[in-house]
């Protein structure tokens, strides 16, 4: 597998994709639509979780656009599967569904995805999606994003510093928690880009996180970052 960072606008090296859907017709469109796309390459079509975790591990995507209701494996436990099969270089999964319930929000960010996006979403948002995720960033649907905040708004939980993280590692993950990028976290804190990155690996080496989604969720449960901090 590529790493995600090192194809981000490289020809030479596409953006491989594998897309899964159970309904063939959604699955030939989204696989249409990202072949037409430069600087992205399908990989592989699968109709079923299991389907899906055997192409991940032959394949070595760099993204898998993954379906939720799937017939058997469904696609929060495919994308568990995936990601726990990966080692050191996982793909990103971005989940991309018809529904948006709560408890599909949060069962795709603790499972690992990177994002969450609706069905009826537009083709060129659909693209820049995949493109956004395969660089190590998050994107959400604005519905999505606003349910993870409301479930937050009424809870009063008292702020806990991991013993794990320096300082500046614990600012870092405020900053992740309130959705900001590297780029952003670097001109705010006036460090490098390659800093801010070193900083987030080493902070989700120390807590044992999967992606930067669950290193949001855990900055909201620790109480690091509140929703009136966040917007």
């Amino acid at each position: 597998m590529t790493e995600p960072g090192a194809t981000a606008g490289d020809p030479a090296a596409p953006t491989t994709v594998l897309v899964v859907d159970d309904q063939v017709l959604i699955r030939a469109g989204v696989a249409a639509l990202l072949r037409a796309a430069p600087g992205l390459d399908v990989v592989g079509e699968a109709g079923d979780g299991e389907q899906a975790v055997a192409l991940a591990a032959s394949t070595r995507p760099d993204v898998v656009l993954m379906d939720i209701h799937l017939p058997g494996v469904n696609g929060i436990e495919a994308t568990r599967r995936i990601l726990a099969d990966a080692g050191d270089a996982p793909p990103r999964v971005l989940i991309l569904t018809m529904y948006d319930l709560d408890e599909y929000v949060y069962d795709a960010l603790r499972a690992g995805a990177s994002g969450f996006l609706l069905k009826d979403t537009p083709p060129e948002r659909l693209l820049t999606a995949v493109r956004t995720v395969a660089t190590g960033d998050m994107l959400f649907a604005p519905s999505v994003t606003r349910r993870l905040i409301e479930a937050y708004v009424n809870r009063s939980v008292p702020a806990k510093t991991p013993d794990e993280l320096t300082k500046r590692e614990v600012l870092v993950l405020r900053m992740v928690g309130r959705g900001m990028a590297n780029a952003e976290i670097a001109e705010t804190l006036d460090i490098a880009e390659t800093t801010v990155k070193t900083h987030v690996n080493r902070i989700m080496t120390k807590l044992r996180l999967n992606s930067r989604a669950q290193a949001v969720v855990y900055a909201y449960e620790t109480g690091l970052v509140s929703p009136s901090v966040s917007g």
